[in-house]
C-alpha cells in the first residue's frame, strides 16, 4: 500500500491549479498578480463558506433531535465554531483592502457579469440564518427545541443561564448573527472604497444593493432580550 502524502490527501496539485486570471497576456505583471490575489481570496471564502454551511446545517439537525443534552451541547460547539469562521471571513475582506485600485480597474472588465451576489453558498447561508424580516432555519430549529423542553423563547431569555444549553444556544445564535452583520459591513466598506457609486458587475445597483442586505438576524430573539432588559430597568427604576 502506497503511503498517503500531505499533497495527495489535500489534493494540493488540483487546488493550486484553480487560480486562472483572465487578464490579457500583455497585462502588467502587477495586474496579473492582483487578479490572482482577488481569485485566491474569493475561492478561500467559498471554502470557508462550505464549512460554515455544513456546520450550521448540522446545528439545525441536532436541534431537531430528541436525544437531549448531548445534541444541545454539540449545537453550541458548532455555533461557536461558525462564529469563528465568520471572523475568518471578515478578516479576508480586510485583506482585500490590499488590492490596489489602479490594478483592480485594469482587470475588472475581465469579470464580465460574475458577481459575489451570485454565490450559491452565500444564498444557503442567508436561508439558514435569516434576516430582520424572516426567521431562518436555525431560529426555527431553536424555537422547536425550546418547545420540546416546555419553554418559549421569552422564557429561555428570562431564565438566562438557568435555561442551561438552550441559553448557550441563544447566545451563540446572536454571536453568529452579529458575525454575519460585521462581515457584510466590512464588505460594504471595501466595495465603497473600490467602486464608489458604480453599478455592480452582476448588474446590481452596487452599494445601494449591499446596504439593503445589511440587517441583524434573529430579530425576535433580540426583541425578547430587549423586553427583558426594559422590564428589569423599569423595576429597578421604580
Amino acid at each position: 500500500m502506497t503511503d498517503l502524502t500531505y499533497s495527495d490527501y489535500l489534493q494540493v496539485d488540483t487546488l493550486l491549479s484553480l487560480q486562472r486570471p483572465r487578464s490579457s497576456d500583455t497585462a502588467d505583471r502587477a495586474v496579473v498578480l492582483a487578479e490572482h490575489f482577488f481569485i485566491v481570496a474569493h475561492q478561500s471564502c467559498e471554502l470557508w463558506l462550505k464549512q460554515l454551511v455544513a456546520d450550521l446545517e448540522a446545528v439545525v439537525d441536532t436541534l431537531a433531535s430528541e436525544s437531549g443534552t448531548a445534541d444541545i451541547e454539540l449545537s453550541v460547539e458548532l455555533l461557536r465554531r461558525a462564529d469563528d469562521l465568520l471572523r475568518v471571513l471578515h478578516e479576508q475582506v480586510l485583506v482585500l483592502e490590499r488590492l490596489p485600485l489602479r490594478h483592480f480597474v485594469k482587470f475588472r472588465p475581465s469579470l464580465g457579469t460574475a458577481s459575489g451576489a451570485q454565490s450559491e453558498q452565500f444564498a444557503v447561508l442567508t436561508r439558514l440564518i435569516g434576516n430582520d424580516r424572516r426567521a431562518g432555519a436555525l431560529y426555527e430549529a431553536f424555537v422547536a427545541a425550546a418547545a420540546r423542553s416546555g419553554l418559549s423563547v421569552s422564557q429561555v431569555c428570562r431564565l438566562g443561564p438557568e435555561a442551561g444549553g438552550l441559553h448557550r444556544v441563544a447566545e451563540a445564535l446572536l454571536d453568529v448573527g452579529d458575525g454575519l452583520w460585521r462581515w457584510k459591513v466590512a464588505h460594504l466598506s471595501l466595495m465603497s472604497r473600490m467602486v464608489g457609486g458604480e453599478q455592480g458587475t452582476g448588474g446590481s445597483s452596487g452599494i445601494d444593493y449591499l446596504i439593503r442586505r445589511i440587517t441583524l438576524p434573529f430579530s425576535e430573539l433580540r426583541s425578547q432580550r430587549g423586553q427583558l432588559y426594559a422590564a428589569e430597568y423599569a423595576g429597578s427604576a421604580g
